[in-house]
């Protein structure tokens, strides 16, 4: 990575007398690492629950201000590493109850991924841009970032939990950008407009140039929402959640599926097409439990709908492979349809532990999984008996912009997610949760529910717009939603995550541009040896 330039000198110099109160603090150590950490903490107040989602367009500009005054490249790098590690605790703080200080030591192990990005922050906006300098860092600082968000979105490094464009989620422009790029593209025009007011604040050479971005994304967005293909309403399917509420104590999974049942009774004659419970719903293997399996389709025969239950339970799903799954099952008036789906990306640490002969320490300091779950081995979609098709999702499953892209081409008219957020009831978790359900809708143009245990759960239609009422975390009912159903394809599903190879092809571009004008510029001679006088040394001449 480039290192800043030499003109990019930190705020105050060392030793000044009179200095600011700000510049003795950015200029220790301590106080430094403390400001980049709460700069790189803003952003997640523009996630719910306090769903500030302007906030995120200026977000960013205390943390790239910060990492431009780096003098040198080791502290524009700690600046990066620092504002990373406050991102991600900030983002995931509701965590700590489950994972406790090991939260602190992946925030700091992730925030190492923002290490090189905030060597590019200061190789282009350091010391006075120039027209061109600032202009490539409109494209480029927002590449740089998305591949960030690219390579923490690995299952394994905890999933696409917090990506800067899904704070647009209950905004309706950027949800038009979203089925056109997915919630990559909203990433980086966040990000863009960020670094295009930072440029604007902080270097008035580059004042023009900064404004005429903020003008080209406008009109880009703008463009997208007057001319992105829309899908089309092609009818609607009524659907019915159904929320137990907390349920806690010895027998709770017992009754917790008599109060799903219970639920699911008052249903009848409101003429639903498909009832959804939430995540672990059902605590047995419905194939070898007779018992559950007929209350369920009895309750299937009662509202004259199937029942898409969440079973999690130990199971032989082939000889030799034994454990527990998390599968979504469709029962039917006469039991079980065969129609399942088994969860394929499970959460880190909650449903297995990453190189547990490593790090299986973490089940004595927190909450994580004694035993790891099995995997599902793709994506199914579901066909109900009166044709409608059903892509069902799995709890974090619904953060992947590609699982709800896949499914969408495979067919599927309906998106649901089973969920249970019971762990985090009191944090930001449940409506952080239920808010991914507008963006998978709108990157899709296919409706999707989000069936929760405990709150939150909601419903989205094709465009990403909720539908109906919200069930909180306070809430136990069951809610029934006309749900419009769509067809047509957008350029999402049609293209897949095109804007992450437009910003690789930048970072291609700039680095290359970087490369061959250090090979044409010729490398400094090293001084000759000094040159010996009569009666004279080469240390002092003439003497």
């Amino acid at each position: 990575m480039p290192q800043p330039p030499d003109h990019a000198s930190p705020p105050g110099r060392a030793g000044e007398g009179g200095a600011r109160p700000y510049e003795r603090l950015l200029r220790s150590r301590t106080g430094r690492g403390a400001v980049a950490l709460c700069a790189g903490a803003l952003p997640a107040l523009a996630f719910p629950a306090p769903s500030l989602w302007w906030f995120a367009y200026v977000a960013l500009v205390p943390w790239l201000l910060l990492i431009r005054s780096a003098g040198t490249g080791r502290r524009a790098a700690a600046d990066g590493w620092l504002g990373g590690m406050g991102f991600m605790l900030a983002v995931h703080h509701w965590l700590m109850p489950s994972l406790h200080v090991f939260i602190v030591v992946l925030a700091a192990l992730l925030g190492l991924l923002w290490a090189p990005w905030g060597l590019l922050v200061a190789r282009l906006l350091g010391g006075t841009p120039s027209l061109r300098r600032s202009v490539a860092a409109v494209a480029v600082v927002p590449s740089g970032w998305l591949m960030i968000e690219l390579v923490r979105s690995w299952e394994g490094l905890g999933g696409p939990w917090g990506l800067l464009g899904a704070s647009q989620w209950e905004v309706a422009p950027a949800l038009r950008v979203a089925s056109v790029g997915g919630v990559w593209l909203v990433s980086l025009g966040v990000v863009a407009v960020n670094t295009a007011l930072a440029l604007l604040l902080a270097v008035p050479t580059a004042r023009a140039a900064a404004a005429a971005c903020l003008v080209a994304v406008a009109v880009g967005v703008g463009a997208t929402v007057v001319w992105a293909p829309r899908p089309q309403e092609t009818g609607s399917v009524r659907v019915a959640v159904v929320q137990p509420g907390v349920v806690e104590g010895p027998g709770s999974v017992e009754r917790r599926f008599s109060r799903s049942e219970q639920l699911t009774r008052e249903l009848a004659g409101r003429d639903v097409d498909l009832v959804v419970w939430g995540e672990s719903s059902v605590g047995v293997d419905l194939s070898r439990s007779p018992g559950p399996a007929d209350r369920v389709a009895a309750l299937s025969r009662l509202v004259g709908a199937d029942v898409l239950v969440n079973m999690d339970a130990r199971r032989t799903d082939s000889p030799g492979r034994t454990g527990i799954f998390k599968s979504a099952v469709l029962v039917g008036p006469d039991g079980p349809t065969g129609e399942r789906y088994d969860k394929m990306r499970l959460v880190p640490f909650g449903e297995y532990v990453p190189a547990r002969a490593l790090l299986g320490w973490a089940t004595s300091v927190g909450k994580a999984a004694g035993e790891d779950r099995l995997r599902g081995s793709g994506p199914v979609v579901m066909d109900l008996p009166d044709g409608l098709r059903v892509g069902p999702l799995v709890c974090f499953e619904s953060a992947f912009p590609d699982m709800s892209r896949h499914l969408a081409k495979d067919g599927a008219q309906l998106l649901v997610a089973q969920s249970s957020t019971s762990t985090f009831q009191h944090s930001w978790a449940p409506a952080q949760h239920a808010s991914l359900g507008a963006l998978r809708a709108a990157e899709t143009g296919r409706p999707m529910a989000h069936a929760t245990l405990t709150g939150v759960s909601a419903v989205y239609g094709p465009l990403g717009e909720r539908v109906g009422p919200v069930l909180g975390t306070d809430a136990s009912e069951a809610a029934v939603y006309d749900v419009p159903l769509a067809r047509g394809t957008t350029l999402f599903v049609r293209l897949g995550a095109w804007p992450v190879y437009g910003a690789l092809a930048v970072l291609a571009v700039f680095f290359g541009a970087l490369g061959l004008r250090s090979l044409r510029t010729p490398a400094p001679r090293r001084p000759g040896p000094p040159a010996r006088t009569a009666g004279g040394s080469p240390g002092r001449p003439g003497h």
